[in-house]
């Protein structure tokens, strides 16, 4: 039998899950988007940033989105120098939906919102409606031959930056007024 839908009732047509990631901690927060297209935070919480906080992360996920819905989470975060790649690969490896984000596309949108302090947790909810208002693309692990290649940048830039503190530090001891020869 057909039952017409209840004007109460609401289609939920987006999940996600805002993580605003640390070197130690996610802070998380959970947002809906309904087919009256009003997003709806609905809960957070902290995680440790390791395998045991991941899984724990899931189970709170599951508990809360609802699971017979065909709309799937998505989990969406910022690209926070390294401390987001292992949650970003695990989640991938699970099947999940990831998205990262540049940190200065979340920060500008943040200023939309009127957010007077900067925390953890106003990030994370920023993350979320983020997630919420935008089509994000998929994220997915590089290639090996990518990762390599940021490795090896990232160590040149280290490198460099070594190289000059020295040149430095070299030059001021050339050119005061009585260098020491043993320098």
């Amino acid at each position: 039998m057909f039952y017409p839908k209840s004007i109460d009732m609401k289609e939920i047509v987006k999940q996600v899950a805002g993580i605003d990631v640390a070197q130690n901690e996610l802070v998380v927060h959970l947002g809906k988007m309904y087919d009256d297209w009003n997003p709806e935070l609905i809960a957070s919480k902290n995680f440790t940033n390791d395998k045991k906080g991941f899984e724990s992360l899931l189970l709170w996920v599951k508990k809360l989105m609802d699971p017979d819905h065909a709309v799937t989470v998505r989990y969406v975060m910022e690209a926070t120098g390294v401390y987001h790649e292992s949650l970003a690969y695990w989640l991938d490896g699970q099947g999940y939906e990831v998205s990262i984000v540049l940190p200065n596309k979340i920060s500008n949108y943040a200023r939309t919102l009127n957010v007077k302090t900067v925390t953890d947790k106003t990030s994370s909810e920023a993350i979320a409606l983020f997630g919420l208002e935008r089509k994000l693309e998929r994220w997915h692990p590089p290639t090996g031959i990518y990762k390599t290649l940021r490795q090896l940048t990232r160590e040149r830039n280290q490198l460099i930056v070594e190289r000059t503190m020295l040149k430095n530090q070299l030059h001021a001891e050339q050119a005061e007024a009585e260098p020491n020869k043993k320098v």
